[in-house]
């Protein structure tokens, strides 16, 4: 079964709009561990508008799942964060400075040359490394040259597309993940994974390692509650 990640940037979102430290970001990811979440993931940018870099300290100190950092390594403060911090996993993620939230994949092609050294970087000091991909062949191809130990499938066009036509919405998943497989390629994915197409998406690519979820978690705990949503995640993680 995939593991599951839960994102709490939602959480640093709300405790930072008020400016003090309620709720209480780290309490919230020691919460989701006990709850039976399998990795805390945070996606900290240059603004600090929701994961703040103390944050990053902090939250390395007492988690006992695994740690994912997510964010674009163009940006040295980032790196930095990561070196200092040496979490279980690192996503590479091509995100603009004050882009809203992700919203593509990286160009494997065009950019390979810089990830095999920032990927070189990385898994020197022992980091597993995963890059955020689209569901394109081409890409899944020359990220493999990259030396990534994992690729991130990038979810949104699945998950907009899901109630039309999920066969058709799944179908390039499928292939990207067959491709993944044969050349050796970890499978994680994010973005948009809900509870209504969590379960579709899980039973259908093959090798699927992680899922990292943060929104639509997080806004089905606020009426579900965090410890039956997380547990409902895991049930629809379940291949069944």
């Amino acid at each position: 079964m995939a593991k599951l990640s839960v994102n709490i940037n939602k959480i640093a979102t709300l405790r930072n709009s008020r400016g003090g430290n309620n709720p209480d970001l780290i309490k919230v990811a020691l919460d989701a561990e006990r709850f039976g979440a399998e990795g805390i993931t945070v996606h900290p940018r240059p603004d600090e508008r929701h994961i703040r870099y103390q944050d990053v300290f902090d939250l390395k100190k007492v988690i006992q799942t695994e740690f994912n950092i997510e964010g674009n390594p163009k940006e040295q403060k980032f790196v930095d964060l990561v070196l200092a911090n040496k979490p279980a996993q690192v996503t590479l993620v091509p995100d603009a400075e004050g882009q809203l939230t992700s919203n593509h994949g990286w160009d494997t092609i065009k950019h390979q040359d810089y990830l095999k050294d920032i990927i070189a970087e990385f898994k020197s000091k022992g980091i597993r490394v995963s890059i955020f991909v689209d569901p394109a062949e081409e890409m899944v191809e020359a990220a493999e040259l990259t030396g990534t130990d994992r690729i991130e499938l990038y979810t949104e066009s699945y998950a907009s597309n899901y109630h039309a036509d999920k066969e058709l919405a799944i179908k390039p998943y499928i292939a990207a993940a067959r491709l993944a497989n044969k050349l050796g390629l970890g499978i994680n994915a994010g973005h948009d994974l809900d509870l209504h197409n969590l379960n579709y998406f899980s039973k259908n690519i093959p090798g699927l390692l992680e899922v990292s979820i943060g929104h639509a978690l997080i806004c089905d705990s606020l009426y579900l509650g965090l410890e039956n949503t997380i547990q409902m995640y895991l049930r629809a993680l379940k291949n069944n």
